[in-house]
């Protein structure tokens, strides 16, 4: 990106390419000279029904016509409402109360929040390799990068950690790792923060920064059933990999589990910002009146409408059945290159939630190489991991099986030029 383009932006940000998109069209953007890159980032997974979704775009410009916001506090915005509804037909049915906010560090917060007042505990549980957002509170949780949290301490108290697990880095298989962490987790509870000062459990059902790795179903069931003995709230971040990323409308259900609250974020919008959490009415009935709350969350009707357009594009065009369908296609392609290319150690994930991770730490040039390779090909992919060697794969919802396989005939072009 020429440097005064970049003259009045500020150097925090970290920037995957200089390209500069005037246009977004499904998997695909294009710059001013009309060049076409495929986007198989999703903006960090929140194009979940790609770019630019006819439905999501009529329901925006509609709703541009006639409200902009009502504050919360004020009034009450039917988008919030029909929202709400929406929400409450695809959560398990003990979940029937919605909060909004604008980011999923918000998000985060307020489940933080709900949880401290509602049990009267203070001390919360994450996992390692975790990412919950860059706040103060967020940051705390977040485990995944030293990045996320470098020079910012002191950071907020009351968080303790817990190995996640991750049967790849460990060299074990899942009912190992399980076992492990498992008992890593019930050492914690009788070391450092016993039950009755532990207010929730959070976790991702994918790690996501982390490395995109999915939790085992044997360790969600079992973190289910240590939650409900000891009265702990489960917490599940679905901030990346809800809304069909996985396959299923949220992550957990793969496991059969049904969670306390639920966070989230990102897809819900396909590109707007709006993040919420969900709980029973009995556990928001607990959170004291006006101790939370925020100016535009759930006052802007603008995110809340593409959001009510993105659940309903969801549902009336299969979107979560064809993440699960295109995942699956996908998975085969990468397994195929992964048998050709010794140094991808892994290949992991659910849905079109999927990890391509290079064996071995000091194989982080490599990944990098890779990725690069892509983009000089107009194939946009992000990486991931504590050690950066996770080459991630989140494209939109809406991906077809020919738009898959050119994606994959790039990526073998890139392996074969590092």
């Amino acid at each position: 990106m020429p440097q005064k383009v970049k003259e009045h932006l500020s150097p925090v940000w970290a920037h995957l390419t200089d390209i500069q998109p005037v246009r977004g069209e499904g998997i695909y953007l294009y710059d001013a000279d009309g060049r076409r890159y495929t986007d198989f980032t999703s903006g960090i997974g929140v194009t979940s029904t790609g770019h630019c979704h006819p439905k999501v775009v009529a329901a925006i410009q509609k709703q541009a016509e006639t409200l902009l916001f009502g504050q919360m506090n004020i009034v009450i915005p039917p988008t919030a409402v029909a929202l709400a509804d929406a929400l409450n037909e695809v959560t398990p049915p003990a979940i029937d109360s919605f909060f909004f906010s604008n980011s999923g560090a918000e998000a985060v917060e307020a489940s933080v929040k709900l949880a401290r007042q509602a049990t009267g505990k203070q001390n919360i549980i994450v996992f390692q390799g975790s990412f919950h957002g860059r706040t103060a509170q967020t940051m705390a949780m977040t485990t995944s990068k030293c990045i996320y949290r470098h020079q910012y301490q002191p950071l907020p108290a009351g968080i303790f950690v817990t190995p996640f697990p991750y049967a790849y880095f460990y060299g074990w298989d899942a009912e190992e790792t399980t076992e492990f962490c498992l008992k890593q987790l019930d050492f914690l509870l009788h070391g450092q923060t016993p039950p009755d000062e532990t207010a929730a459990i959070i976790i991702e059902p994918v790690l996501g920064e982390g490395g995109y790795v999915p939790v085992p179903d044997g360790f969600m069931q079992e973190l289910r059933k240590i939650c409900t003995e000891n009265d702990i709230l489960l917490v599940v971040d679905e901030v990346q990999s809800g809304f069909g990323r996985t396959g299923k409308f949220f992550a957990f259900e793969h496991a059969g589990i049904e969670p306390d609250i639920i966070i989230m974020a990102k897809g819900l919008g396909s590109g707007l910002p709006i993040s919420g959490i969900a709980a029973s009415k009995e556990l928001m009935d607990k959170w004291e009146l006006g101790s939370h709350g925020g100016t535009y969350g759930g006052g802007s009707t603008i995110p809340l409408v593409a959001a009510l357009a993105t659940v309903q594009t969801l549902q009336e065009e299969n979107l979560v059945e064809n993440a699960a369908r295109m995942g699956e296609w996908l998975m085969v392609g990468l397994r195929k290159l992964q048998a050709a290319y010794p140094f991808i150690g892994d290949v992991r994930g659910r849905g079109l939630m999927i990890g391509v991770e290079v064996e071995e730490k000091a194989r982080k040039p490599i990944t990098s190489a890779i990725q690069k390779a892509c983009i000089e090909r107009n194939l946009l992919l992000l990486t991931c991991g504590t050690y950066g060697n996770v080459i991630r794969w989140i494209p939109p919802l809406i991906v077809t099986t020919e738009q898959i396989d050119d994606a994959l005939t790039i990526f073998e072009k890139a392996l074969k030029s590092i």
